[in-house]
This record gives structure tokens, sequence and C-alpha cells, in this order.
């Protein structure tokens, strides 16, 4: 289930596309269908490794056009190993709530991405994110977990003064605010407790079915419940 829509990010044939904290890789493969040349960044070599056996089946096996193609690698994302002004599109989902020094993160991105090149950044919304932070301390104060909660307004406002112009914005996966509220109340890594246990298969099943009265019901309340925020920002010319 993708957090960014790919007709608003516009990623086409041939474009050069990096998936920055890539993680499991939904992305990155649905950047690969569209026949882009992407490489994926994560700090996880597990994941990585996942990924790349997935991307490269999916090449071999003629799920991707001719133009697609995938690389991986592990590395900082405040010291990204790229020239500037050397991707046409940049996909930064759940990334920057993790990073200390998010600012320099930005910054990179900015940085690397092409004249009229554009980024779809994802971070958690600020009014579930705040209601998970409430009902549970051990649902961001782990290694590698959440070192802030971003209002829209102050992600809008960090991304133009990384050189970036926001344009566009939305909210995704509604219905998946309740199951991280009740993870939350019922202990995050109580991979037992019933309530949880029950909901994910809600959306499990959501996906595998592609039920569509879920993605409408989901649809409708994403403005109010979603909990992820997306923003879609061009670089700004010098």
């Amino acid at each position: 289930m993708l957090t960014v829509e790919f007709d608003l990010l516009q990623v086409q044939s041939g474009h050069r596309v990096l998936d920055l904290g890539c993680g499991a890789g939904r992305h990155t493969y649905a950047a690969l269908e569209r026949g882009a040349d992407v490489i994926g960044v994560d700090l996880d070599g597990d994941l990585l490794r996942e990924v790349a056996a997935m991307s490269h089946a999916l090449i071999e096996e003629g799920h991707v056009p001719s133009s697609g193609s995938a690389a991986f690698m592990r590395t900082d994302a405040t010291k990204l190993p790229f020239a500037d002004a050397s991707f046409d599109r940049v996909i930064v989902s759940e990334v920057f709530e993790h990073i200390p020094e998010d600012t320099l993160a930005m910054a990179e991105v900015a940085r690397i991405l092409k004249p009229d090149g554009r980024v779809a950044v994802t971070v958690p919304r600020y009014w579930p994110e705040r209601v998970c932070w409430a009902l549970s301390d051990e649902y961001h104060s782990n290694e590698g977990g959440h070192v802030r909660i971003y209002r829209a307004e102050q992600m809008v406002e960090r991304l133009r003064r990384s050189g970036l112009r926001p344009h566009r914005a939305h909210h995704a996966h509604a219905l998946h605010a309740p199951y991280w509220w009740l993870k939350c109340a019922s202990g995050v890594r109580d991979e037992q407790a019933p309530l949880p246990r029950l909901y994910h298969r809600l959306l499990v099943w959501q996906i595998e079915s592609r039920s569509r009265a879920l993605d409408l019901l989901e649809k409708t309340l994403n403005p109010v419940l979603g909990k992820s925020l997306v923003i879609y920002a061009d670089k700004q010319r010098a």
C-alpha cells in the first residue's frame, strides 16, 4: 500500500529516482514498474538485501519496462554520495522523523535534485502521532525511533528553507491510525494482544482483496484521520 501518489510525483520511464529510506521497498517497486532507474538507500542492510532480491526478480521476470533498473546502497541520509542535480525524483517516506539532524538531510535532498526535479516527503501527521506518544513511551523512545513530531506548517517551512518549493499536500492511511493506537495501548511489542491482531487482519485483507469499499472509506477519512502527511515539492531554481 503506497503512501505517495505516483500520479502527483509524476515518475516517468527513464527517470532517475532515489528512494531514500526505502525500507521494505514498496515505493521502489512502484517506481520500477513505471520504468524508472531506481536507487534504494537505507541503513538496514538486511532490508536492502531483501528489496534488492525482489527488485531483480521483478526485472528478470519481465514485470519492469526495459528502461527500469535498480541499485541499492547503505548510506547516511545527511551525507549522500551522489553528485549535485543527479536525480529527477526523490521519495522520502517516513524518514525525517527518525533523523536528529533532519535539516541536513533535507538540504541533501535539495542538492541532489535536478532543477525542476520533484520530491515526495511523508511524515506522521501531528495529531494521530501525538496520540501514539501519549499512549506509549515505548513507541518512540527507542534506538532509531521517532525523535520529533512535525506540524504541517513546520515541515513546509523547513523544506522551503532547504531550497524546495512545496506545492501540494494530502493525508494517507486513515485506517492505520486506530491500529497504532491499539498497539500503543496494548504494548507496542506485544504481538499477541488480541485487538491489534484482529485489526491487523483487516488491514492485510484490505491490501490483499483490494476492497473498494475499504479503499473508499479510507479515502473519505484521510482528510480527518489520515496517519501520514504527504507533501510534494519541486526544486527551486537558483
